[in-house]
């Protein structure tokens, strides 16, 4: 059985992924606090999303996912990255992370509604 668990969820993701949401609580700045379900593949999918228009180095990623444990988010982007979800790139002492064709796939295999 999946345990529900609280987290902050982007508005725009909140509003794509809602199956994943059981309940919305208080609304903080351009996130919701709720509790959902499926934690993981939430977490996985915050990630693309966040990713589906442009590269962003890491702290942009970081801020924009609202995956607010950082040890979380570092397992979650390399479970992208090994998958080939993401790919990484050096750019001067940037790293930058960009979707791939098969994050993409993933991504609308989940999504509700086009964008």
């Amino acid at each position: 059985m999946i345990r529900a668990r609280l987290t902050y969820v982007p508005l725009e993701v909140a509003d794509q992924f809602e199956d994943f949401i059981i309940k919305r609580d208080e609304q903080v700045l351009d996130a919701v606090k709720a509790r959902t379900k499926d934690y993981s593949t939430l977490s996985l999918l915050k990630l693309l999303y966040q990713l589906r228009g442009c590269a962003m180095t890491f702290s942009e990623l970081y801020s924009k996912s609202k995956i607010r444990m950082k040890r979380s988010f570092l397992n979650y982007l390399h479970l992208c990255v090994d998958y080939n979800f993401v790919k990484k790139e050096p750019v001067g002492s940037n790293m930058i992370y960009s979707i791939t064709d098969k994050g993409h796939t993933m991504l609308h295999l989940f999504m509700q509604k086009e964008i």
